[in-house]
Parts: C-alpha cells; structure tokens; sequence
C-alpha cells in the first residue's frame, strides 16, 4: 500500500512525492488508492474556494477552487481530456486518432471541449458557492472525490491499453472490480453523511465517466492516459451538474 499511494501521489500531483516502484503492481494499487489522492485535492481545493467564497464572493470562490484542482494535477487531465476531444472528433481509424492524441498541440475540438467543461465546472460551483461556503465546499470535495474513483473503473482488468507505453499501459487491466467497486461505495457512504445528495451525484459521475470510457475503448481499442484523464475531468463535471440540479 505505501508503494501504491507513493505512486498515485507520484503521478497525479505535483505534490513532491517520490515514486520508488513503478510497475503494474504499484499502479493497478494506486488506481485503486486514488480516491485518497481526491481527498487530498478536494480538501485543499474546497478550502481554498470556501475562503476566497467568503471574502470575494462565490464566482471567484468557484473559479479558486478549479485553478487550484488544476494547478495540483499539472492540469494532466484537462489536458488529457483535450487529447481525447480531438482524437474522437478527428473520426479517423485509431492508430490515426491516436497519432493525433500525441501531438502537444490541441485542435478545434480540444479547445472548445475544454472551454465548455471549465465554463460548466465553474458556473456550477459558483452556484453552490451561493448558497453558502460550506456547501460550494462540499461540492468542490465530492467532484474531486468522482474524479479519482473512476480512476480505478477505467483500470479494470477487463479493460485493455491502447497501445503499449506510457501510463495507460502501466496501470491498464490492473484491478479487480472488487477493489473499484469496493473504493467507491467506501467514498459513497462517507458522503452521505453531507447530505443524501451527494453519493446519487458521485453515481452521476461515475456514470459519465464510464460512458465516456466505453466510447473511447470501442473508439481506440483501449486506454491511454489521456483517456484516464479525460474520464476524471468528466465525472468531475458530471458529479457537479447534478448537484446543481440538487
């Protein structure tokens, strides 16, 4: 386990975290683990935006806690969901597309996908930032939280990788559905002691994400890592509409 959480830290943060193993083993126990790594985030993000919600009011308070999120990831998953965008949206075969995922440059595709998840990001958040501090707080925790559980989801051994290499092929088919299923039912009850809203959302989440890992599995044979981080940034996304609707 502190291999597996070294890894998780390591790799999806900046935090300055050395990664002494890097196997499959230690990744399939950090995609697992990676809801600690939400928790994290989400308390220092939620922090923050409480903070600033309180001082300069909840539009700022909601736009603080998703440059915080971003900046602690290196923006890896806006960036991979970006990636994601443009590969799907080129509707070329999949060695093709996943050409195009590697370039460093974003495409139309790319650039409006992020413009419109950030703009539903921070107009979500800045409404729950309007009814007090404390609740854009949990919000901004909760989306953190569905971000890193379905991680571990787009890592089930029935999945494959895409190609070999790079992140998605260290962590692809490395854990049990127990262990995803078993994290975010553990996450699910622990929020439920904000409100009963809130694990239905994570579900929401969860349920985006996975949607978006199927279309990409059927799309490009497998994962990447910028598949894993296009399904965080769109559970984040999901989990914070339907608490909006909340």
């Amino acid at each position: 386990m502190p291999d597996g959480l070294r890894f998780a830290f390591g790799t999806l943060t900046v935090l300055p975290v050395r990664v002494e193993r890097w196997d499959r083993e230690s990744g399939g126990r950090a995609m697992a683990l990676a809801p600690v790594v939400g928790l994290v985030l989400g308390g220092l993000a939620a922090g923050l935006g409480a903070l600033v919600c309180w001082r300069g009011g909840p539009l700022l308070g909601a736009v603080a806690a998703v440059a915080v999120l971003a900046g602690l990831t290196r923006g890896l998953h806006l960036d991979g969901l970006a990636d994601v965008a443009d590969g799907l949206g080129s509707g070329k075969p999949a060695e093709d597309a996943l050409r195009i995922m590697k370039q460093s440059d974003i495409g139309p595709f790319g650039v409006l996908t992020l413009l419109l998840v950030m703009l539903a990001q921070i107009a979500a958040l800045a409404g729950e930032f309007a009814v007090s501090p404390w609740r854009g707080a949990a919000a901004v925790l909760t989306a953190a939280l569905a971000a890193r559980c379905v991680l571990a989801w787009g890592c089930l051994r029935s999945v494959p990788a895409a190609r070999p290499g790079g992140l998605g092929a260290m962590v692809a088919a490395t854990v049990p559905w127990p262990a995803a299923l078993g994290g975010s039912a553990l996450v699910a009850f622990a929020l439920a002691w904000i409100s009963p809203w809130h694990p239905l959302a994570l579900a929401v989440g969860l349920g985006c994400g996975w949607l978006l890992l199927r279309r990409c599995v059927r799309r490009f044979g497998g994962i990447t890592g910028d598949v894993l981080g296009a399904t965080a940034e769109t559970a984040a996304t999901g989990t914070l509409v339907a608490l909006a609707f909340c």
